[in-house]
């Protein structure tokens, strides 16, 4: 949907970029690690999303003579221009799967590419895999939440510009059935799904009348809005009297959808009217102002609810509107590099690194991950990042690496995957997820240690640095 050029970036990329080509260090390899410090939602995990919306953007990212004009503009000098005219991706990029549970402070992402390719990659990383990441993991919270019952991404009218569109498919992939998002549910070929609005039943003189029309023509897909007058006065005896004369006809009123009021104490009341008057296959959908909370309150009130349609709150990921995810130098210049903070915890892992998953015998996580050196072999223990007297060993456990290469020399090599296949695979990894970790209150903290040698050139490094000072 959206034509991504060379110049969907943050201008800082490409003033550095013309430092290092006039410098002579356009192929000096360089590697960047994209990771995030804290889970959202103050949750146990989140989702990775955006993975294969990235690789195709990459795939095909250039400078068009639109950006070329602006940059000129920008005071950018033609032998730069003429480089960037060229601009081709031709390194490497290592990533875990689209869809695995990730935490934090351990590389998600690394590219491995000639500094210039690296560094221009930056922003469009961010951009795509910090909102994806989002929104399937907030996706995530509500799916747990609304146990085997359907949800349905009602966002786009809500979400920020465009990201409406890569919304729904994060939104699938953390959980959701469908999407009211029809350009998304094209691309993607994500199921969507529609029923009515308020203005529909307004636009009528007797809102049986509306309803009327509607089954008429949509009778194989006939879900009515209820509460545009009085829900229960007016909406609900309606939507039954049109039930019953569907029935007729030898058809069948799929739902009704309740849009505001106290919607636990209307669905009871829907539900009774509905089962009374023989309708009792008639589901009922909920929207407005819906959560991960709503959805476990309305559910421990025993609110008979079928469908929750979910806006606002999932596509803007609503409180924390944000994913810090971060993009880090690890290496360049043939060296290890790092960047000192006065927190341990933004010190960031120097080098090329692996991740390993620790597996209990059952085949479950353990609750922890080890990050170590690309080149290490074996390791029997893992230590704490920033307690040295901390430390686990590792024989009772299998260890599974999670960094695969995707692009090679600029080349993707792995298979494409769809939104459903990724989505399916994200549930199959969270079933293997302890509850404790998956809880909404106090989730036990899922661990990220070190190897021995990744610890000491990270040690070995901050002193160097302390020294320069």
């Amino acid at each position: 949907m959206f034509d991504y050029t060379a110049t969907y970036t943050d201008q800082y990329q490409i003033t550095m970029s013309q430092v290092y080509f006039h410098k002579g260090m356009k192929n000096e390899t360089a590697i960047f690690d994209y990771f995030f410090r804290k889970l959202p939602f103050e949750g146990g995990y989140a989702i990775f999303a955006g993975l294969e919306d990235l690789l195709k953007a990459i795939e095909g990212l250039r400078f068009d003579q639109k950006d070329l004009e602006l940059l000129e503009k920008e005071g950018m000098d033609q032998e730069f221009l003429d480089y960037l005219e060229d601009f081709r991706f031709s390194g490497n990029i290592y990533a875990s799967k689209e869809g695995d549970l990730i935490f934090p402070n351990r590389p998600v992402l690394s590219v491995e590419a000639p500094i210039i390719e690296a560094q221009l990659l930056e922003t469009l990383i961010l951009n795509t895999l910090n909102y994806q990441s989002l929104i399937a993991t907030k996706a995530s919270r509500m799916r747990l939440a609304a146990g085997d019952r359907k949800l349905v991404d009602f966002g786009l009218r809500r979400a920020p510009g465009t990201g409406g569109y890569s919304a729904s498919r994060a939104a699938v992939i953390g959980g959701f059935n469908s999407t009211s998002n029809v350009r998304s549910g094209r691309d993607y070929n994500i199921p969507i799904s529609g029923t009515m609005a308020h203005s529909f039943v307004q636009r009528y003189d007797e809102e049986i009348d509306s309803f009327r029309d509607f089954a008429e023509v949509r009778a194989h897909d006939c879900v009515l809005l209820v509460d545009t007058y009085d829900t229960l006065k007016s909406g609900v005896p309606n939507a039954i009297k049109v039930g019953k004369e569907m029935e007729e006809r030898g058809e069948k009123l799929k739902g009704i959808r309740l849009d505001s009021g106290d919607l636990a104490w209307l669905a009871k009341e829907s539900r009774r009217m509905l089962d009374e008057a023989g309708l009792d296959y008639v589901k009922i959908a909920a929207s407005n102002q819906i959560d991960e909370e709503v959805i476990k309150s309305l559910l421990e009130q025993n609110a008979p609810i079928d469908l929750f349609g979910v806006g606002t709150s999932l596509v803007t990921g609503r409180p924390d509107s944000a994913l810090d995810g971060v993009y880090k130098l690890s290496f360049a210049n043939e060296e290890p590099r790092l960047k000192l903070s006065e927190t341990v915890s933004k010190i960031n892992l120097p080098g090329k690194k692996q991740v390993y998953r620790l597996f209990n015998e059952d085949g479950s996580f353990y609750g922890g991950e080890v990050v170590a050196l690309a080149d290490e072999d074996d390791f029997d223990i893992m230590v704490h990042p920033s307690d040295p007297k901390q430390s686990r060993m590792l024989s009772e456990f299998t260890k599974e690496p999670l960094l695969e290469k995707v692009i090679k020399n600029g080349e993707r090599i792995s298979k494409p995957r769809s939104t459903n296949e990724i989505a399916k695979f994200s549930r199959q990894q969270q079933e293997k997820l302890p509850e404790e970790f998956q809880r909404f209150d106090n989730p036990h903290v899922y661990k990220i240690g070190l190897s021995k040698k990744l610890k000491e050139l990270r040690d070995t490094l901050v002193e160097r640095h302390k020294n320069m000072v």
